[in-house]
């Protein structure tokens, strides 16, 4: 895990990642990096950064954007058997676009994630960077 893009807080009961960037696109790049890092069991089951998807997200707000953003990597984990491996986030105004990388999800032990909650949740810009918190309903 590279501490510096995110690291695992603790929480009673679902699973909490902090996320740091340079740039605000980073903090979606990087929360990308901590779903992907949870659902392979920290790291454990190795997924290749073979494919590529788009996807396109709109909110009224950057946390509702982070949400939306983790819902949608859930989503097409879910529905689509797509694991993401890591993202390329544009951001304009509140409307993201993310190239994914992953791995078909079939053969590998993943474990699930029901949904992102607006428990604890944030994003700020903290001096020259940007900070985010967000919490997966396990």
């Amino acid at each position: 895990m590279n501490s510096e893009k995110f690291k695992l807080m603790e929480h009673t009961a679902d699973i909490k990642f902090q996320v740091h960037g340079e740039a605000l696109n980073e903090i979606f790049e990087n929360a990308a990096l901590a779903f992907s890092y949870y659902i392979s069991q920290e790291g454990e089951e190795k997924l290749s950064a073979r494919k590529g998807k788009i996807i396109e997200v709109h909110a009224q707000d950057m946390n509702s954007l982070l949400s939306k953003f983790l819902d949608e990597l859930i989503y097409v984990l879910d529905a689509e058997n797509f694991a993401v491996v890591k993202a390329e986030v544009t951001l304009r105004g509140n409307n993201l676009r993310a190239e994914l990388y992953g791995d078909d999800a079939s053969g590998h032990h993943l474990t699930h994630v029901k949904a992102a909650t607006y428990s604890d949740m944030y994003v700020k810009k903290i001096n020259n960077s940007w900070e985010a918190q967000f919490v997966l309903d396990v």
